[in-house]
């Protein structure tokens, strides 16, 4: 049975969500078989593509909201949890 997994996560990096970090989150999720969407300002966006996250224009303080939804989706969620703390 799928359970989709959620986290909230507030941006503490300077620059916010931008091209470094954006990069290795995307190359950190297309590696994952779940399907992983970021949700900021009621706009939701897959966290497989680089474009789209940068497009969100996520500032440091900001809070996404990471969804998981998958065969694996509890390993996942908890990578993008470790990922994001270590790295945003």
């Amino acid at each position: 049975m799928v359970n989709v997994q959620t986290f909230q996560f507030a941006v503490k990096d300077e620059a916010g969500l931008h091209a470094r970090p954006a990069g290795l989150l995307v190359k950190l999720a297309s590696s994952c078989d779940s399907d992983i969407n970021i949700t900021f300002k009621s706009k939701t966006i897959s966290a497989k593509k680089l474009f789209a996250v940068m497009g969100l224009c996520v500032k440091q303080n900001d809070e996404i909201t990471v969804t998981v939804e998958g065969v694996n989706e509890e390993a996942d969620c908890l990578k993008l949890k470790e990922f994001c703390e270590k790295n945003l």
